[in-house]
């Protein structure tokens, strides 16, 4: 999508980023890595088609005489729409010449997380004023063993339904009511039919494959 707003505001987030200090191996970590502003310089330059026809003029001359005009750029990666439910995928291999080798370094997750510092200050299902988007986490998929073998294991919380979110998935209407803390209930530990009951702090010292939060605010 091609954006001609104001450039003053086009990197704005909801939060100010420079509030945030992630620890390194946190999911915040991850999140401030993967939106950061980026420089695109020399070969990484941007084909822009303002400056193309401003330099050779209308798209209908001769391809062959028109030349591309490049130009440094800003890039950043943005939360435009906050989901009802937010999946967080960690990589979980790398590059070991030709082979794969799977990472088992823990990353730390938190219960409750604030998307705000992430998301475009003109967030489209984010009621105006708002300067938090808060999600609690509901489940965590595990997986042990290596990548050519292993076992899938999943935490769960039970816990009561959560009404602002079946407003934003059947409604469609954005969470008004502030709650900071995490949707209370039991965490479950499931591995294939074996079911038992867990803490918290056994689940937040998981090693992490995918995680699930639910809108709070």
């Amino acid at each position: 999508e091609v954006s001609t707003g104001d450039p003053e505001t086009a990197f704005c987030t909801l939060a100010n980023r420079e509030d945030v200090t992630p620890e390194e191996g946190s999911v915040h970590h991850c999140l401030y890595q993967f939106t950061r502003n980026e420089e695109l310089t020399e070969t990484n330059k941007l084909l822009c088609d303002v400056c193309t026809q401003r330099h050779c003029g209308p798209k209908n001359d001769v391809k062959s005489e028109r030349k591309y005009v490049y130009t440094n750029a800003k890039k950043q990666m943005l939360i435009s729409l906050a989901p009802p439910v937010l999946t967080l995928h960690l990589k979980r291999f790398q590059h070991a010449g030709f082979n794969l080798r799977k990472v088992n370094r823990h990353i730390k997750f938190p219960e409750v997380i604030d998307l705000a510092p992430f998301c475009t200050a003109k967030c489209k299902n984010v009621p105006e004023g708002n300067t938090k988007v808060l999600y609690s986490l509901y489940g965590v998929v595990e997986h042990s063993g290596t990548m050519r073998s292993g076992h899938y294991t999943a935490y769960v919380k039970m816990r009561t339904a959560n009404s602002h979110l079946s407003d934003l998935v059947l409604r469609g209407q954005s969470p008004q009511a502030l709650e900071t803390e995490p949707v209370k209930g039991q965490w479950f530990h499931i591995s294939d039919t074996h079911v038992q009951a867990v803490p918290a702090s056994k689940v937040l010292s998981s090693q992490a494959y995918l995680l699930f939060y639910e809108r709070l605010l």
